[in-house]
């Protein structure tokens, strides 16, 4: 179960993450954050705006423009006993740094056999349908759920910001959080306080009968969109969010297709060797018998993102697609 008080408060996500990294920082000196332009920019899209003012430039660390020196250096001051959270600007440059994040920082916990613990946090954002190209406009969250060792973790709502990312922070083990630009201004309410949700926990973000569609991040509010409007048609449909893909809670999940006997993946991967492949065998060696149909995927077509704003949005999917997938099911 989720960790929390009954008091909430609405924020952004962008709130929410800043308030978080405050909290954490004020109650453990062990944690910093470092990156590229953390200090006094704020970060990627501004996100740590205040926080150098509050702890200063030796918690809120610039970095030279080097995935490998800041992922490398966050892991060995994570092996020393701190607590630091980096961030890799865009998921897209999470390839510089691939050696530390495949053989180091997931290896090394299980090579000394538990007897070191690796408590770094890294967060980056996922940007497809952000107009930011090619390079800037990747999701890569399949990419590391694929390397065992990592935990990783997809930001949706303000409760999943404040829940998770304090999760992270304090977890022994290496976690990936991944943000994403198309939802760091979406609102909703938040738990006051320690909020924390457990690394491995879905949500069920909107009950119903019909349909069960899992979805992440900008996907997860299409879904929900999408599920308003089909609902004065008279189709209910549930909203699943698995927050986590390492540990994926595939319980929750299979609850709900069980019930609704039909099931619709979305994310912003690639169909090729998505989540949405990852989850849609999953839901068919768990639900086989319980299934009016097969599962339905959503997900990025198969070429890079590309810069026009016309042919990005027929690359990246939307609320419609969702409606589609669904009424092909209802």
């Amino acid at each position: 179960m989720s960790l929390q008080t009954s008091e909430t408060e609405e924020l952004t996500v962008r709130e929410a993450i800043r308030d978080t990294l405050h909290e954490e920082m004020g109650a453990d000196e062990r944690v910093f954050v470092q990156g590229i332009d953390v200090a006094g920019r704020g970060g990627t899209f501004g996100v740590l705006e205040g926080l150098t003012e509050e702890y200063g430039e030796e918690r809120v660390r610039n970095t030279p423009i080097s995935e490998v020196a800041i992922v490398g250096s966050g892991l060995g001051a994570a092996m020393t006993g701190m607590r630091p959270v980096v961030e890799v600007m865009y998921s897209g440059f999470l390839g510089v740094p691939m050696d530390q994040l495949l053989n180091q920082v997931a290896k090394l916990r299980y090579m000394t056999n538990g007897n070191v613990d690796i408590p770094l946090t890294i967060r980056t954002q996922n940007t497809s349908g952000f107009r930011a190209a090619a390079q800037h406009s990747q999701a890569l969250h399949q990419v590391l759920m694929a390397i065992p060792g990592i935990k990783v973790a997809c930001l949706s709502t303000p409760a999943d910001a404040k829940g998770l990312l304090r999760s992270a922070i304090r977890h022994d083990d290496p976690v990936i959080v991944f943000e994403h630009a198309g939802v760091y201004n979406r609102s909703g309410e938040a738990p006051v306080g320690e909020h924390e949700i457990p690394i491995g926990e879905a949500a069920v973000e909107r009950e119903g009968t019909d349909v069960t569609v899992v979805a992440t991040q900008v996907q997860l509010w299409n879904a929900l969109e999408a599920a308003e409007e089909l609902a004065e048609e008279g189709i209910d449909v549930e909203v699943v969010s698995p927050r986590t893909f390492d540990p994926l809670d595939v319980d929750t999940i299979a609850d709900s297709v069980r019930k609704t006997g039909r099931c619709v993946v979305a994310d912003d991967t690639p169909l090729r060797a998505g989540t949405q492949s990852e989850l849609a065998a999953l839901v068919h060696e768990e639900c086989f018998f319980d299934l009016d149909f097969p599962v339905q995927r959503i997900g990025v077509e198969n070429v890079p993102i590309p810069f026009s704003p016309t042919l990005e949005d027929e690359v990246v999917p939307g609320t419609e697609d969702h409606i589609a997938a669904i009424r092909r099911l209802a």
